[in-house]
């Protein structure tokens, strides 16, 4: 039986990813696997966590890979120096450095071309997933790339939806709200993963959609 999966935002973090993909969730390569974005920036090692998820597309595993704003702010940096200091100040330095380069010029063509590669959202007749959520304000809430990558405090359209689940992340939450939520309509998934300081924070979450079950790593990088 295939499986569907939702994980939240990595940020850097590949062992606890790893653990919650290979233990917590035992991925089977006819499961479904879709990441909600922000897999770099701010943790310890943002290429390890593009390392892995390549290595799982060449074990033939499902990965869908949605982008999120730490993405955009790469890809930003990528092609206008003016959008350098955004991207650095936002946990960039710490991107770089996991690439061991000094610039955004030495990042190999097999790592911008995944970031390229990330789809804004996806659609099913069962959901609709987006880093960051939707603008429900103008008629195509999926034609706003921006609101996909950066929208918080967002109130959800139930007609728009049509019985469908929005999943998404970059808010991060505290554990506790994160497990109470009900699959009625919007469901955030970051835990916060990166932020392990912080009192509630600190895991990864992902959902098992179809058993609506809720899933945890706690950081171990």
């Amino acid at each position: 039986m295939q499986r569907t999966f939702f994980v939240g935002d990595i940020h850097g973090c590949p062992k606890t990813f790893e653990k919650l993909v290979t233990q917590k969730i035992g991925l089977r390569k006819n499961d479904k696997l879709y990441c909600v974005g922000d897999y770099i920036d701010r943790g310890v090692d943002s290429k390890g966590v593009i390392d892995f998820i390549l290595e799982l597309r060449k074990m033939n595993y499902q990965v869908f890979t949605l982008r999120g704003n730490h993405e955009q702010m790469l890809l930003d940096a990528s092609e206008r120096r003016d959008a350098i200091p955004l991207w650095l100040t936002n946990g960039g330095d710490a991107t770089m450095e996991s690439f061991n380069i000094s610039s955004i010029e030495e990042i190999e063509p097999v790592y911008l071309d995944f970031f390229r590669k990330t789809e804004f959202f996806v659609r099913t007749n069962d959901f609709i997933a987006a880093h960051a959520g939707l603008n429900f304000n103008i008629d195509d809430p999926v034609s706003d790339k921006n609101s996909m990558l950066w929208i918080r405090g967002f109130e959800a359209d139930k007609s728009y939806l049509d019985g469908r689940q929005l999943i998404h992340g970059h808010t991060p939450l505290v554990r506790e709200r994160v497990v109470s939520q009900k699959f009625t309509g919007v469901v955030n998934i970051d835990g916060g993963c990166v932020y392990k300081s912080v009192t509630g924070m600190g895991s990864l979450f992902a959902i098992d959609f179809y058993a609506q079950k809720f899933i945890e790593a706690e950081n171990i990088d």
